[in-house]
């Protein structure tokens, strides 16, 4: 039997979510910050602070398991002649929407994936977290129920296709040529933390490997947590739901092993304990995801298979996580933002009128 055809069976979804919960842990244990192996979100956030989007100097650092994931979705999709560039469907609105998504995100302080993966650390203010995410997507579904589309993407060249992996491949090779200085926080290109979270991480080639593994197993499988959360409101299906539990058990088991499992809401690593914000931050990036038709993960390894849709999204939530730490609407473990709430109205407002004006039904 083919490979893709096990990984998209149930038992592979649930086999790939074990995988990505495990090598989370792991992550984590080799010096990623807590709670924390992998999360695209902050990842993403700590790429933009490396390239100087943003100058929070506490979260720079060119993360190698995003470009992984690219590129690990990216030689799957061809091994198993699934690359299919495509685009073209209603890139403005893509990128809007990933611009906040990522800014719903930062106020929770994690993607769906962070936020399954802090449950599996004990930390309890993810609960609210995840409620604001199914809630997010639950308001996502209406839209969908009544006709909501970004309308259909068309066959583009494959140079096209190629576009974002050969970025995930360039961001490696800077990473390469321009290494940490010692101490400093700049190698002459790129920008590193040398405190707080940008600082804490996995040696390079373990995150890549990770990353990769990620990537092709995750684009056969098509693990999603926010599609997780749609097929079963929409459908009451639970294939991919069960790659999620998986996720979540074997990274809470992987944490007992490690002694990386601390349960409660304070002092929890990276993250607050402002309840209805961390709801709501989620509940912003649930309907941005939900309307874009994937969580942050999906995304990426969409692009790596071609989607140029896909990578707009993603270049949507790089630009949110420069937004957010520049006009302070981030959060940190103190709390919101200064603009955060803000932020997150202005968002909701946004995602909710794109939702009502992009249904084919019309008004």
């Amino acid at each position: 039997m083919r490979m893709n055809n096990v990984l998209a069976t149930r038992w592979g979804v649930i086999g790939a979510g074990a995988v990505i919960g495990v090598l989370a842990a792991l992550l984590q244990k080799l010096g990623n910050p807590g709670n924390m192996g992998i999360c695209v979100a902050c990842f993403e956030r700590d790429i933009a602070g490396a390239l100087g989007l943003h100058r929070a100097d506490v979260v720079q650092y060119l993360r190698p398991e995003i470009p992984g994931f690219v590129l690990g979705a990216f030689l799957a999709a061809l091994l198993f002649r699934e690359f299919r560039p495509r685009a073209g469907s209603a890139p403005i609105v893509r990128f809007i929407l990933g611009a906040f998504a990522m800014i719903g995100a930062l106020v929770f302080l994690g993607c769906p994936w962070r936020a399954m993966l802090r449950l599996a650390g004990g930390d309890l203010n993810a609960v609210l977290g995840i409620a604001g995410l199914v809630f997010g997507v639950w308001v996502g579904t209406l839209f969908l129920k009544n006709g909501y589309t970004l309308g259909r993407a068309q066959a583009a060249s494959k140079t096209a296709g190629v576009i974002m992996p050969l970025m995930a491949l360039g961001s490696l090779l800077l990473m390469f040529i321009y290494p940490q200085i010692q101490e400093e926080g700049i190698s002459g290109v790129l920008f590193y933390s040398t405190k707080g979270p940008g600082s804490m991480h996995a040696p390079l080639l373990v995150s890549l490997a990770t990353g990769l593994v990620v990537g092709g197993i995750a684009q056969q499988s098509r693990f999603c947590t926010m599609g997780a959360l749609r097929d079963l409101i929409l459908f009451g299906q639970t294939h991919l739901l069960g790659g999620v539990i998986a996720l979540v058990l074997s990274a809470s088991l992987a944490n007992l092993v490690f002694g990386q499992f601390s349960p409660g809401f304070i002092g929890q690593p990276v993250a607050h304990s402002m309840h209805f914000w961390n709801f709501a931050g989620m509940a912003l990036a649930g309907l941005a995801f939900s309307l874009a038709g994937g969580c942050p993960g999906r995304q990426l390894f969409l692009s790596g298979e071609g989607d140029g849709d896909a990578a707009v999204f993603v270049i949507g939530m790089v630009s949110g996580a420069a937004f957010a730490h520049n006009f302070g609407l981030a959060s940190s473990p103190s709390g919101i933002g200064p603009l955060g709430a803000t932020a997150v109205g202005i968002g909701l407002v946004v995602c909710l009128l794109i939702g009502w004006g992009m249904r084919a039904r019309g008004i």
